[in-house]
């Protein structure tokens, strides 16, 4: 394969990451990592790098759009980045010492979770209007949103579960480059009771944050190429740009839908990847299919 065919390939699927991204609030990371380890066969470590730099520039496309629309809670976003900032420093530096079949396998865990979050059914039961946590009221994160009915007033609970898994989602950042979004919307949305389209669009504000942690240590072991950062993040910008825009026009339903099914079976294919030299190290005599 030629460099021109490699890096339009390239700047293609970061355009179909940018607006996967701002869609679901997931980053651009959970369709740029099978792509470069899967289809490309890149070092795990660089894709995690490259990755990281693809969900900062979803993060920057997405976010100024939502906030100008008023769907971004900024206050929360910036609370909970204390969380996963933190987390995603001390990711990074673990991943050192993980070996690459093992970030497969955690990788393939993960994609498979934000597989099911993407299309799982969303609570419309919850009583926006309730009191929330008493947390929220003295950090002030309570705020409101536009709905097709008007403005939307929402009150925040359960703050301290929602920053737990924040420190979490930030670990698993820093280790796979992924921006773990999936759980960022599972904390706001779950746990914190936040608005669905508010969690996933504060996710998408916090995501750059925390990737940009993350990111600089693996800048500082010299594993982001820039060959392959400069093609991911201008179609990723692009991409997430177009996101934005259609989020708010179109049901997303069915893109969510497939997009999920396609992110289940790259997640089988990476724990398989990851699972190779175990298999073969325990059943040294075993063929392995292809797949």
């Amino acid at each position: 394969m030629s460099i021109f065919t490699f890096t339009l390939i390239l700047f293609l699927g970061a355009i179909v990451a940018g607006m996967v991204g701002s869609l679901t609030g997931l980053g651009g990371g959970v369709v740029i990592i099978p792509l470069l380890a899967l289809g490309f066969g890149v070092d795990i470590k660089y894709v995690v790098g490259t990755a990281l730099i693809t969900s900062i520039a979803t993060s920057s496309g997405a976010a100024t759009a939502y906030i100008k629309k008023g769907m971004t809670n900024v206050r929360i976003g910036m609370f909970l980045e204390v969380a996963t900032t933190a987390g995603a420093v001390l990711g990074a530096l673990v991943a050192v010492f993980l070996s690459t079949s093992v970030i497969y396998i955690i990788l393939g865990i993960t994609l498979i979770f934000s597989s099911a979050m993407i299309v799982r059914k969303k609570d419309t039961s919850v009583d926006h209007s309730s009191p929330g946590s008493k947390w929220a009221s003295v950090l002030k994160l309570n705020g409101t949103c536009p709905t097709p009915d008007g403005i939307q007033k929402y009150n925040v609970r359960n703050v301290t579960a929602g920053f737990s898994l924040m420190t979490l989602a930030g670990v698993l950042s820093g280790i796979l480059g992924i921006g773990s979004g999936s759980l960022k919307v599972l904390a706001m949305d779950i746990a914190m009771k936040i608005p669905f389209k508010v969690s996933t669009t504060t996710s998408s504000f916090m995501v750059g944050v925390t990737a940009a942690a993350g990111a600089v240590i693996y800048f500082q072991r010299g594993q982001i190429d820039p060959f392959l950062a400069m093609p991911v993040v201008t179609g990723v910008l692009l991409g997430s740009f177009f996101g934005s825009k259609i989020l708010m026009i179109i049901n997303v339903g069915l893109l969510r839908k497939i997009f999920s099914f396609v992110i289940a079976i790259l997640a089988v294919q990476m724990i398989y990847r990851g699972m190779e030299f175990y298999l073969l190290k325990w059943f040294p005599y075993i063929n392995l299919p292809e797949i």
